[in-house]
């Protein structure tokens, strides 16, 4: 196997300017794994199948999928999972209730039209709870209340939802917040005269 410095010597160029793993930022990396998925999924004949090994990666308490995101061309024929082996996480001890990834996905797609190519892609976007068409009320009056501490009054909650698409697709709007607030005991608390409060630590 070269080392990079060989590679450099021998052709004049840096292959790691070329190494995908070392961008930095995640939503570049998945761009640039597209790209390179379709470049090599169009090198296919017809009928022809692609088999791609990917894992996912957690950092800082966080979990960046690549089977979620990376696009999916052609025809998903499988998705194996295997144990990974050899890792670096291996060797490393893990304190407290940090779950290591033990895991990785071979991918196998097949070309089927080389003009007509279902894709399966994935974006991720923000999306405020309080616009979401299929959020119940409840769920949307926890959200609001989700970041307060204590008891809020009615106002506070009208002016939270005064604007967003759930209260303009009901003309009483108001009344259905108080109702929510009234029908739900094991999730809002009364605490008097149009104060409520958000029950946390609730099950179901």
């Amino acid at each position: 196997m070269y080392k990079a410095a060989d590679v450099q010597n021998l052709y004049g160029y840096d292959p790691k300017l070329s190494d995908l793993s070392r961008i930095p930022n995640w939503n570049r990396f998945v761009e640039a794994m597209n790209y390179a998925m379709m470049k090599q999924f169009n090198a296919l004949e017809k009928g022809g199948r692609m088999a791609v090994l990917i894992g996912d990666i957690k950092k800082k308490g966080i979990l960046y999928s690549m089977i979620a995101e990376i696009i999916k061309p052609g025809t998903l024929e499988n998705i194996i999972i295997k144990a990974q082996h050899n890792c670096f996480s291996d060797n490393t001890q893990y304190s407290g209730s940090f779950i290591p990834i033990l895991h990785e996905y071979v991918m196998i797609m097949r070309k089927d039209s080389p003009i007509l190519i279902p894709i399966i892609e994935t974006k991720r976007v923000i999306a405020d709870i309080r616009d979401i068409p299929n959020a119940t009320w409840r769920d949307v009056v926890a959200a609001v209340m989700e970041g307060t501490n204590g008891a809020v009054p009615l106002s506070y909650l009208y002016e939270q939802l005064e604007h967003h698409n759930k209260a303009k697709q009901n003309k009483w709007w108001r009344e259905k917040i108080r109702q929510t607030l009234q029908c739900n005991p094991s999730h809002f608390m009364h605490n008097g005269r149009g104060m409520w409060s958000l029950i946390k630590n609730r099950g179901g």
